[in-house]
């Protein structure tokens, strides 16, 4: 899956619903994380970067509507709400308070990914990413996938280019062990992708241990810095 895909939070208290968006929506091309509450949902905010998230109305604790208002007060990441109380109040009510869509339960799977579609294209364009980025004398093809040194290629395993796009495709831009984890499919967690980031440092720095341009950025993950935004 390109790392660069949406990426939407589903948050619901319903172990099984949440599981088939889960399962739906990956096999729809979008990166997805779920949370049982939102509780569980700011936690995963901390970490992680959205495009979109799915919320049910009605939670334990904190409610949706309250967490879409203080998403809306707060920040840029749109909200789709869930609900199984469909009456025009109800909607009004959820789109005041800071949702941009409202679909009753139960909906068909196919509607739900037509708003979210719909309401993706509303949303601000990313920046389109480099084709390639320049680290010194090595230079990173993304969309090949090809890592070389003065013309000469560079063998990376399959996580270790998937790592280095995630990181290209937004360079200056602070990635969580948790999001580097999702985005390229690394086994083991967060020490897994510190695993990779050491590899990798192997063949892209001068000086593994004194890394220039994939840095650490202490308690929240890493970073790349490539000599210049459009590698040239």
């Amino acid at each position: 899956m390109n790392a660069d895909n949406p990426h939407i939070l589903v948050v619901d208290d319903d172990d099984r619903l949440r599981e088939l968006l889960r399962k739906f929506l990956s096999e729809n091309g979008f990166l997805v994380a779920t949370a049982s509450d939102v509780a569980d949902a700011r936690a995963k905010l901390l970490t992680l970067t959205f495009d979109l998230i799915v919320l049910d109305l009605m939670m334990p604790g904190e409610s949706g509507l309250d967490f879409a208002e203080d998403l809306r007060r707060t920040g840029t990441i749109p909200t789709l709400m869930l609900t199984a109380m469909g009456e025009p109040e109800d909607r009004i009510a959820g789109l005041e308070r800071g949702a941009d869509d409202y679909l009753a339960k139960p909906f068909e799977p196919r509607e739900l990914l037509l708003r979210i579609h719909n309401i993706l294209r509303r949303m601000p364009r990313r920046p389109e990413a480099p084709a390639e980025v320049r680290l010194g004398d090595v230079l990173f093809d993304l969309e090949r996938g090809e890592l070389r040194r003065d013309g000469d290629p560079i063998r990376l395993t399959a996580v270790e280019a998937a790592l280095l796009t995630a990181l290209a495709e937004r360079p200056g831009t602070v990635l969580s062990r948790e999001e580097l984890t999702l985005r390229t499919g690394a086994s083991g967690g967060g020490r897994a992708v510190d695993v990779q980031v050491t590899r990798l440092r192997r063949k892209i720095e001068p000086d593994p241990r004194l890394p220039r341009y994939l840095r650490t950025v202490r308690g929240r993950g890493y970073v790349l810095r490539p000599d210049s935004p459009d590698g040239v």
